[in-house]
């Protein structure tokens, strides 16, 4: 059922001022358990993401209004991303893998193990456009039944991983609590990826270097209300970010520049439409979306 909602902005800094759009905040679906890993593909015009308890995927047609599903038992996907051949690439917590959905429908499992132990649960995932994927790996999944299977972890901790073309899965980050939400800049020299239950909940910025290891890792924005959850960059480097209240942006210098304040809890979003200036949103178990008056990075 689509309806809408004012927009409320909150401004905490003039740079603020003109990243707006349209003052209605349009929810093109609810009655999802939990909406997560929004993901656009410009080729078909249509926008999936995740019901995470009810393993199913959901696909919304931006041409026709309408909202279907795409794929049902998903092993309790999660994030989603496109890679550079427009293929879904899905992080399924529950099964406790990586996939990706060929052009044909069937499914490759990617990873599955880091030097020989089981993955916690994948979480969130980002393609860099060297072919290299980079997942996070929190325990959410196995912590209990309700969005995966309960389970010891194998591993021991919770880590930020990258996938190689040839398969190889290296841990690229071992000192995180529960890494969750991740981005690059839109250069891709800069990786920016959510703890979420450090306290307070943080995200950290990376510099990439050349052999694809990370370098940094200091705190670059911390959260005001809640947790943080996904985030998603602009074509300016300002980081949105999933929060309790809503969506939070910052300045590339880590300034809080303002909030969307939404009536439920947000865990993602994604930037698409031909111009990338739609901003959709999940949270709880609806998809919003607005349209912007920039330009959202490429995945």
């Amino acid at each position: 059922m689509l309806n809408t909602i004012p927009s409320e902005f909150t401004l905490m800094d003039q740079r603020f001022a003109r990243l707006d759009g349209d003052f209605v905040v349009r929810r093109l679906h609810t009655g999802a358990r939990k909406s997560e890993g929004p993901v656009y593909f410009p080729a078909g015009r249509y926008l999936v993401w995740s019901d995470i308890p009810n393993e199913r995927l959901l696909r919304w047609d931006e041409t026709s209004g309408t909202v279907g599903v795409f794929r049902e038992n998903t092993g309790h996907a999660n994030g989603n991303t496109i890679d550079g051949q427009g293929r879904l690439i899905t992080c399924e917590q529950g099964a406790r893998r990586v996939t990706r959905t060929e052009h044909d429908g069937s499914v490759t499992v990617l990873a599955t193990h880091w030097e020989g132990k089981r993955l916690n649960s994948p979480n969130d995932v980002v393609a860099r456009a060297d072919g290299t994927i980079w997942f996070t790996d929190p325990a959410y999944g196995i912590d209990d039944d309700y969005e995966g299977h309960r389970a010891e972890s194998e591993i021991g901790a919770c880590h930020v991983y990258r996938l190689d073309p040839d398969g190889t899965v290296t841990a690229v980050a071992t000192d995180f609590s529960r890494p969750n939400g991740l981005a690059f800049s839109p250069d891709e020299q800069r990786l920016y990826i959510v703890d979420t239950r450090q306290e307070p909940s943080h995200i950290r910025v990376f510099d990439v270097l050349a052999d694809n290891t990370l370098k940094g890792g200091e705190i670059f924005a911390e959260c005001d209300f809640g947790r943080f959850d996904g985030i998603r960059l602009d074509d300016m480097g300002r980081v949105w970010a999933a929060a309790w209240d809503g969506v939070h942006c910052f300045h590339p210098d880590g300034t809080l520049l303002g909030k969307l304040l939404l009536p439920e809890s947000v865990s993602n979003l994604a930037f698409g439409g031909p111009r990338r200036n739609d901003l959709f949103i999940t949270a709880g178990g609806s998809l919003y979306s607005l349209k912007v008056t920039f330009t959202g990075a490429r995945y």
